[in-house]
Parts: structure tokens; sequence; C-alpha cells
């Protein structure tokens, strides 16, 4: 007697709902509707193209197991991805269903009308359903304001242009305001205190601070419980809205052509958009053109590493709000010996102060030495994707650019297999976004490479010691 599909999905889930945390099942599993079962190939409905992908990355071992346990070893699954029209922009490997009343694609069309009122009731991701616009928190730090901002030729462009948007958001020819720089430099410090001077100055204005990964969450979560319209109406009401890290939208092109419109509105109704990122708009990789676009049209200011004689003020502004003294031999030995990071900078100093308080030490050069070694020696270094492509064009001596081309030779082949398998396992990057920077492939392609130099280590000993090397080098 032929099995009905529902029922097997259903014996599927007894088994995956003992398997997987309570939280993971309810987001995961809990929203999928089995569809058909035709032979040995079940057929399961998903929200989205990325729950797709999540579900692959994430729990496709759990997923074998259950359906070959039911159907046998020759069993197999197929996606459909049934969203809003508006919604569906996808060139991955799933089938896609719309609804049947619309079938055009609308991935450049405006998603909504624009809001008009101040009372209009949405349902806030910040803080709960139902919240009106006046009260929305602008999820600012009180400490990172322009007083507390030192300036310094590093940053002083940056930091002039702050403040004029800060004067006057929305009216000065810096909008977007693009502020980029490498870590810890006081990117978030800075595009906060536009926030907080703005809040002082006009207390009406809805300003909100959100950073990229937050913004991909809420997105992603609007679509699994069909309130995108909500989401879209909350970010169009906003007056300043201040997006961190930015180039975390790589490679995740539903986000990107939700926040394209949400960019519009905004531009277009003269509110102010403020952006940060680790580099300048035309080193972006896997963002859109449309996008990268608009982030031109205003101001890029860029913050770079302070000088001796800015460290020194930072530190000196430090001890003066928190009361208390130390030598001016101490502060420049820490200033000459951490140059790249304000927050190395203050960390070290943090440490300084707990190890001279709790230790009843006298704070010295030696000590802070002690201080600077410890941090040093524990202190990891960030790989980036970037990093690992140089390292493994280094290694087998080819140019850094070959991974991104087209080029089928099997040496380079094997190159972009081993820097997108580093990529997954030493970055906390998603696979769509390690395929768009590493020769813009999907996230199959690297899934596949993943499953590839796996493998080769498993049973080719010169391959094995081949990677062993690179993971050497890049943990250096």
């Amino acid at each position: 007697m032929a099995r009905d599909f529902q029922d097997v999905w259903g014996s599927c889930l007894e088994i995956i709902k003992d398997n997987v945390p309570p939280v993971s099942y309810k987001t995961w599993f809990e929203p999928i509707v089995p569809v058909k079962l035709e032979k040995d190939i079940l057929t399961i409905q998903v929200p989205s193209p990325f729950f797709y992908e999540y579900l692959e990355e994430q729990f496709i071992d759990i997923l074998r197991k259950t359906l070959r346990k039911e159907l046998g070893p020759e069993a197999k699954l197929e996606y459909n991805v049934v969203m809003e029209a508006n919604w569906v922009s996808s060139n991955k490997p799933v089938t896609v269903v719309l609804p049947t009343q619309n079938k055009t694609e609308l991935r450049n069309k405006p998603l909504n009308m624009p809001i008009g009122g101040q009372e209009y009731v949405i349902k806030n991701p910040f803080v709960i359903p139902g919240i009106k616009k006046l009260h929305v928190d602008p999820q600012l730090n009180s400490d990172n304001t322009f007083a507390n901002f030192v300036e310094g030729e590093c940053n002083r462009l940056a930091r002039s242009a702050g403040l004029a948007v800060a004067d006057a958001p929305g009216k000065t020819a810096f909008n977007p305001l693009f502020i980029y720089g490498n870590s810890g430099l006081g990117k978030t410090h800075l595009a906060q205190a536009i926030g907080i001077h703005i809040k002082e100055k006009q207390p009406e204005k809805v300003v909100l601070y959100v950073n990229a990964v937050k913004f991909q969450t809420q997105f992603v979560e609007a679509i699994r419980t069909n309130n995108t319209n909500d989401f879209l109406h909350f970010y169009q009401m906003i007056d300043v809205l201040i997006i961190d890290d930015v180039h975390e939208f790589a490679g995740k092109d539903r986000t990107q052509d939700t926040f394209f419109h949400i960019f519009n509105h905004l531009h277009q109704s003269g509110k102010q958009i403020i952006l940060t990122s680790d580099k300048p708009p035309i080193e972006l990789q896997g963002l859109e053109q449309r996008l990268l676009s608009r982030f031109k049209w205003g101001l890029s200011a860029d913050l770079q590493v302070p000088d001796f004689e800015t460290r020194v003020a930072i530190l000196n502004q430090k001890l003066y709000k928190d009361g208390i003294t130390m030598g001016e031999d101490v502060i420049e030995y820490l200033a000459t010996n951490i140059t790249n990071s304000i927050r190395e900078l203050e960390g070290a100093l943090i440490s300084l102060l707990a190890q001279s308080t709790l230790n009843r030490k006298q704070i010295t050069i030696e000590l802070a030495s002690e201080i600077i070694e410890k941090l040093v020696k524990n202190t990891k270094r960030e790989i980036s994707i970037d990093f690992i492509q140089k390292v493994v064009c280094d290694y087998f001596g080819l140019p850094n650019d070959v991974l991104h081309s087209k080029t089928r030779k099997r040496e380079i082949v094997q190159a972009r297999q081993i820097a997108m398998y580093f990529s997954k396992n030493l970055t906390k990057s998603s696979l769509s976004t390690i395929g768009s920077l590493i020769g813009n492939k999907d996230h199959a392609t690297v899934l596949y490479a993943c499953k590839t130099v796996n493998n080769l280590i498993d049973t080719d000993k010169h391959f094995k010691g081949q990677v062993e090397d690179i993971e050497r080098k890049l943990k250096l």
C-alpha cells in the first residue's frame, strides 16, 4: 500500500523533533508543508530560498537519515519555495511557485506605497507589535557622543561631516553619509554620536541605529511570519536611519533588494541615511551595483589609523573621564606600542588599570609591557575571506584575482575550492556571502567545494599536506 506524503513527513518530524533543539524545530521545521510524494521523491514547501539554504547547511544530515529511514536508500527531497510575489527574486536551483493571481516578476518595482500620518500603528521589530512611531527606541549608546570622540588628522573630515549632518539631518549634500575604515577605529562611535546629537537637538525626529546583521535577521523573521509589509512600513517611517557594517549585506540578494527600496523611499522623502563599512563603496564586493551607486550619492569619509598624538589624546581623555591619573611615560608607552586600533588601545588601558587595582601594583612601564605582551599573545587575527584568498593564491603562485575568473583549469578550480573551504571553517560568513566573494558563485557551489576538499583530505596525502600548510599560514 502506497504511503501518503503527509504520513511520511509526519513520521520524519517525529524523529527530527527528538534530535534538534525545540527552538530550531519550531523555527525551521514547523513552517514546512509537505506537498507530494512521487516514487521515492518527497516534495516539501518552504517560505523562502534563504530558508531552503539554511536547511541544507544546518540540517541536511538529519533530513537525509530520516527520509531514507522512511522511504529507503533511494529517497530524495525536493523543495518548492512559495512566497509573496513582491519578494521573489531568486536564481537558486529550487522550484519557485508564485501565487496564481500574480505571476509577474516584481523585483524592480516599488514594494509598497509611502505611509502618511504620525500615528500609523505598525509592528516594531525593536520593541513590541503595535508600538507607535514616536516611541521607537533609537538603540544608541549614550557614551558614544561627539564630546567623547577625539578629533585628529585621521578622522577630521568624517567628524566634520558628521557634525554637519547632525545639525541638519537630510538637508545637506552628505546624504547618505558613508563612513568607512578598519575595525576598531570608531565608525560605530561616530555614527551613533550623530544620532545622539540629533535626538538632543530635535527630539521629535525618529532616529534608529541598527547593525546590518540585525537588519538581516529581522528581515528573515518578517518573511517567515508573513510580516514583510510591517517590516517595510516600520523602516520607511524612520527620519534618521543608521546602518552599521553595511558590507554584511554581501551575497544576501533579498535583503539588498529590500534595503534598496527602503533607501529610495527615505532619500526621496528627505530623510537622513548614515552607513558604515570596512571598505569604501568602490571596493565592496557582493553588493548590487544599483546599491553601490546610491552609496556614492552623498559623501564617503574614511577613518584612518590615529597618529601618535591622537592616540595619546584618546588615552588622556579616557583617564580624565574616569578620574584617574597616570604617568606620561606609561601613556606614551601604550600609545607607541598599540597603533592599529582604538578599541585595542582602550582595552589595554582598562586591563592595565584592572591589574593595578586588583593586584595592588603600581602602574609602571614594566606592568604595561606585561599587559601588552599578553594582549598581543591572546588576540587572534581576524581572518577575512580576502585574506584567505590572498594566502591561497600566494601558496600556489597564482595572481590574486584569478579566483574570480571563469577559467576551469584544474589548479585554479582547486585553489578556489580550498579558499571556499577555509572561508566556511574560519569565518562566520554565510555560504551565499562566501560564494559571492569567491568567483561570484552560489551557495550550492560552496557546499560542493567543501565536500570535495574534505573528500580529498581523506584520500590524498599530498593534498592533505597542502591544506595543512595553508592552514598554518592562515593562523600565524
